[in-house]
């Protein structure tokens, strides 16, 4: 399935929906139940994501399928990994997509709040990007590496340099690691700790950087172009750090976020993201 055919789809499933809720609309004087049954093929489902993939997934190829049942899909894009949740707390939007569950786990437990994921749908591989050197294996002495700031993704990435051979961490470190955690640095590498989606814009100021997928996807980046990247296989990779659609405790089994979750697990929808994206992004059920 190309980006052309599902826009396409996309643009045909919309036109019969506004046909249909200008024909509902019309002055025929339909009953109460008419008008009821036009309320409901109307009906509006709306998500935060992330522009790249999520938002892409959501726009080319779960909107035409939801249209097919009834459920507008209204997309909010975000750039950042804080308002999105906000919005979902405030019921500003339904549900959100953008964030792994341990983001989740550990954003209820900064804040407060109670958000649930309701499906695991991909995971995007983390990887290191050259950027004035090339070479990962022979990283020169004082040389610099950009990662992530939050606490979740940080750890993410010094967890894979630590596959790499370039730092050891110690023993208790785990997904939570900082540079604090660094027990061996034999090149003496100087980390710079920036937020998530500056990473790709600073990639040429810095030797590598360890930059998340959604970012690097969204940059123009592949993970064909990282120099070392997360094993795909790793059981820690698609229990920690899944895509989620996240949503409140009350729209827990809300029938438009079931109907979203499941045109998001099912064997098409693999197959789109291997057409799509690649290893860059790969389901996680």
């Amino acid at each position: 399935m190309s980006r052309n055919v599902t826009r396409r789809s996309l643009l045909s499933a919309t036109a019969l929906l506004a046909t249909s809720a200008l024909a509902a609309c019309g002055g025929n004087g339909g009953s109460g139940s008419d008008d009821a049954a036009g309320e409901e093929a109307t009906a509006t489902l709306t998500v935060a994501a992330s522009p790249s993939p999520h938002a892409e997934i959501l726009n080319d190829f779960a909107a035409p399928l939801l249209a097919e049942q009834g459920i507008t899909l209204e997309v909010k894009e975000y750039t950042d990994y804080i308002l999105p949740n906000q919005d979902t707390t405030s019921g500003e939007v339904d549900c959100n997509y953008f964030q792994h569950l341990n983001y989740l786990d550990n954003y209820n437990e900064e804040n407060g709040t109670d958000l649930v994921s309701v499906g695991k749908i991909h995971f995007e591989p983390m990887g290191v990007f050259a950027g004035k050197s090339d070479d990962l294996s022979a990283i020169s002495d004082g040389a610099t590496i950009t990662v992530p700031n939050d606490a979740t993704n940080e750890g993410r990435a010094l967890l894979l340099l630590q596959d790499q051979g370039v730092i050891t961490l110690s023993e208790d470190a785990g997904i939570t690691a900082t540079p604090n955690d660094i027990v061996d640095n034999p090149h003496n590498v100087e980390f710079i700790e920036q937020e998530a989606a500056m990473l790709p814009s600073t990639l040429a100021d810095a030797d590598f950087s360890v930059i998340n997928g959604n970012y690097a996807i969204d940059a123009g980046l592949t993970l064909a172009d990282a120099v070392a990247q997360e094993s795909a296989d790793s059981d820690v990779i698609k229990n920690e750090y899944a895509n989620v659609i996240v949503t409140t405790p009350d729209k827990a089994e809300d029938e438009k976020i079931a109907a979203l979750v499941a045109v998001l697990t099912t064997d098409d929808f693999k197959a789109y993201l291997e057409e799509t994206f690649g290893d860059s992004v790969q389901a996680a059920f």
